[in-house]
């Protein structure tokens, strides 16, 4: 019996189950098929999923990337730092040139120039902040004191003060040329999800996981406004803005809130309510009175401060993780947990260029001086940069 029958019969040996065989009473349609026609096996799929647009890779770190900082003077230098707990300084464009920045003891979880581009601050989930000589790359010392992880770091507009906030729900205060603590603002009642010193230098502005916002003297460490509750965020915030005449604060929290604040008098003066989930990051336009905010609700909508009302809604195809205007242009570039980075035509709302490169969530995205670069840092472990000379 050949083993073609026994297979139609149900019987035969079980060692030749392997073998299927047809009977010309089995063909339904027979159709040609030019070799050529056919597909290199996989060849669609790597494709898509090689797709790269990045003109330079980082690849230094060996772990999960959380932050990126391009210099605010030098137009290729860039530091990163994440999951494997260190920071590295490098240059776009030179592959072989790196600085480690070693000395942490947990995630670097964020990264800071001075305006000036003379110092660079390393944040860590250690609770520990690194201070970094940029033009030798190496430290300057460190600042301890917070009893939780650094959450952000930010310098001074006018000169070498630093200023961090913590998961113990502290912000502290140090002045870097000499490594000195200054003051410690206290009051918060959770972690402090993000904070910022005002342009002019003269307020500290603070949000945090137990949803108030907070305003500071910096010399005095007096808490000159709470503000909280109704018409305020009902849950924690998760990020913040503050405009460029130091006059206004808008913030975003994870009930998909955003909300204007007057610095000065500590009111709420807008509530802009269209987001379905957690906001992730806001941003404020340098040149015209807008505002884009970005959310898990796979939306980025640019706000018209002037009405209170969006004049754009982007939709993305995962949520967003990160944002950053494009200089003064009307220009603004997304990170996305798909992993993907995309201009934006503030105008339009149009999504001009997607950027492929990233396997896994874009965590943090930054500008490079020139406005030429922008750098993205992902899940995936890498930074890529890509370049946007075109849109600014």
């Amino acid at each position: 019996m050949s083993s073609s029958q026994a297979h139609h019969d149900g019987g035969g040996d079980d060692s030749d189950e392997g073998e299927v065989f047809l009977d010309d009473s089995d063909i339904i349609h027979e159709v040609t098929v030019d070799d050529e026609d056919l597909p290199d096996v996989g060849d669609e799929a790597d494709e898509a999923e090689e797709a790269d647009d990045s003109l330079h890779i980082f690849t230094g770190h060996t772990g999960e990337l959380y932050t990126v900082a391009c210099s605010p003077t030098d137009a290729t230098l860039v530091a990163t730092g994440g999951g494997d707990d260190k920071g590295f300084l490098w240059r776009i464009g030179h592959g072989d040139w790196a600085v480690e920045l070693q000395g942490h003891k947990d995630s670097v979880s964020c990264l800071a120039f001075s305006l000036d581009g003379q110092l660079l601050g390393s944040g860590s989930l250690d609770g520990v902040i690194q201070i970094w000589d940029v033009p030798s790359g190496n430290l300057k010392g460190t600042l301890d004191g917070p009893g939780g992880g650094i959450e952000w770091i930010r310098w001074h507009p006018k000169g070498h003060l630093i200023l961090a906030g913590s998961e113990d729900s502290t912000v502290w205060m140090w002045n870097a040329d000499k490594m000195a603590y200054l003051n410690m603002f206290s009051g918060h009642g959770n972690s402090v999800t993000c904070g910022d010193f005002t342009p002019d230098g003269k307020t500290i502005c603070t949000g945090s996981d137990d949803a108030t916002l907070r305003i500071w003297n910096p010399k005095s460490g007096e808490n000159i406004h709470v503000v909280k509750g109704h018409p305020y965020h009902a849950e924690g915030l998760t990020s913040m803005a503050i405009s460029s005449d130091s006059s206004l604060a808008i913030t975003g929290a994870k009930d998909g809130s955003v909300r204007i604040v007057n610095i000065s008098s500590g009111r709420v003066v807008s509530s802009l309510d269209a987001h379905a989930d957690s906001v992730e990051c806001v941003g404020l336009a340098p040149s015209s009175p807008w505002a884009a905010t970005g959310s898990l609700d796979q939306k980025l909508i640019i706000w018209d401060l002037q009405h209170s009302s969006p004049r754009a809604t982007c939709d993305h195809e995962d949520g967003l993780t990160c944002l950053t205007w494009v200089g003064a242009s009307r220009f603004l570039a997304t990170g996305c947990v798909d992993g993907k980075v995309r201009v934006w035509d503030s105008l339009s709302g149009d999504c001009i260029r997607t950027f492929h490169g990233h396997s896994e969530p874009v965590q943090s995205l930054s500008l490079s001086a020139n406005g030429e670069f922008l750098v993205s840092v992902s899940i995936d472990g890498t930074a890529r940069v890509f370049e946007i000379a075109e849109f600014h």
